[in-house]
């Protein structure tokens, strides 16, 4: 079971299978094998999670990504157990990238609780428009997933030092592209344009 795996200079982290999206150019739908066997038979435990972080030497790393096949905030309170317990004997940069879902899964506001344990999220803005949200994403909270994962990024803003957007070229027209970032820049927050992996 791939837990921890090497992407670049990050070592990411891999907590669950559940995604409250179906997104359809993510590598769970197009791809199989991508970095090794992600796909888990069960979750493991906030503690075997840590554990396999700790065999690696965090040193070489210059940070630490909660990713993988689903969405990591579903796991949320184990994620910030586990990061919490990481910077307790580590410098490293903590970063989740997520689709931005984690106040309607939970039904309120969850950002406080990141505060001092996430150093970066990175929520994934997708595409320019509710509407076309649901049609690429099919998200389980229907049109209320795009405001959600905005509200999300603009809240998370106030207790994580750096909130980016990210879009995949590739997956939207350029011209969608130029909206996102209109988008990002109504909400003051960076985006990140990231390429499409076939």
């Amino acid at each position: 079971m791939t837990i921890t795996y090497e992407v670049g200079d990050g070592l990411y982290v891999n907590v669950t299978n559940r995604c409250t999206n179906a997104c359809e150019f993510c590598v769970r739908q197009t791809a199989d094998g991508t970095y090794g066997e992600l796909w888990l038979e069960r979750e493991p435990t906030k503690e075997e999670i840590l554990a396999d972080i700790e065999k690696r030497e965090l040193g070489r790393y210059a940070e630490l990504v909660f990713c993988g096949y689903g969405e990591p905030t579903i796991r949320l309170d184990d994620i910030l157990w586990v990061s919490q317990k990481v910077k307790e004997k580590s410098q490293i940069s903590v970063r989740i990238n997520t689709n931005g879902h984690a106040c309607l899964i939970y039904g309120r506001d969850v950002t406080p609780m990141m505060a001092g344990k996430i150093d970066c999220v990175s929520v994934s803005l997708n595409t320019a428009s509710a509407e076309d949200y649901v049609k690429v994403c099919h998200p389980d909270f229907d049109t209320e997933a795009f405001d959600g994962l905005i509200d999300f990024a603009k809240k998370a803003k106030a207790y994580v030092k750096s909130v980016v957007f990210s879009v995949v070229r590739g997956s939207i027209p350029d011209c969608d592209i130029q909206k996102c970032q209109a988008i990002a820049d109504n909400a003051g927050i960076p985006l990140k344009i990231r390429e499409y992996i076939k």
